[in-house]
């Protein structure tokens, strides 16, 4: 008899528990074969930005992690890029968010880094800067599958935004939801 796969619920999440975010897809809108080189550019997706108040509030830690090989392709620079993510945190704190540390990869795919997504050296940083943190009570909200390899690396919970493959399997993902607002009802 195959065992019931838990539920979110049944996580018992609380502030005790980190969450980390992808950016492009889950926090602002993607850029099909294009990237975010100015604010301008970042455009929230709205159910993040009515959701990530209540998130701050669940979870202990709100970390983003993203690949952002637009620098190494010279598209924008560290000091660009950092101004959008200044920008970007501080609409999320006048909407009642938080992010409490955010890291990037700037490298380039065939560059063999560690902190490219899904190697975990954007996640091995974090753990080093919050000594709190186990993986074991994290979750990784991403739309890619390369996120939920991501967080199956690290032994952390995969959550797969995706309206497209919501309820079809196929996915490394532990959970599969069209939006933030399915993951926030599975949770709250």
């Amino acid at each position: 008899m195959k065992k019931p796969k838990k539920t979110l619920k049944s996580l018992n999440i609380d502030k005790s528990w980190t969450l980390f975010l992808d950016r492009d897809g889950i926090v602002n809108k993607l850029i099909v074969g294009g990237y975010v080189c100015k604010w301008k550019e970042f455009k929230f997706i709205p159910a993040f930005l009515k959701y990530i108040g209540r998130l701050s509030g669940k979870f202990g830690h709100i970390i983003i992690v993203t690949n952002q090989r637009c620098i190494a392709k010279r598209l924008v620079s560290k000091k660009g890029l950092a101004l959008i993510h200044k920008k970007m945190v501080s609409a999320i704190k006048k909407r009642g968010g938080r992010v409490d540390r955010l890291y990037y990869c700037p490298h380039e795919i065939e560059d063999g880094c560690s902190c490219r997504k899904p190697k975990i050296g954007m996640l091995l940083k974090a753990k080093k800067a919050f000594k709190n943190i186990k993986f074991a009570k994290s979750v990784v909200i991403g739309d890619f599958e390369s996120d939920m390899e991501f967080a199956r690396k690290a032994g952390m919970t995969g959550v797969l935004i995706s309206p497209k493959t919501a309820g079809i399997g196929g996915t490394k993902a532990d959970y599969v939801y069209e939006g933030l607002e399915a993951f926030w009802k599975a949770i709250k």
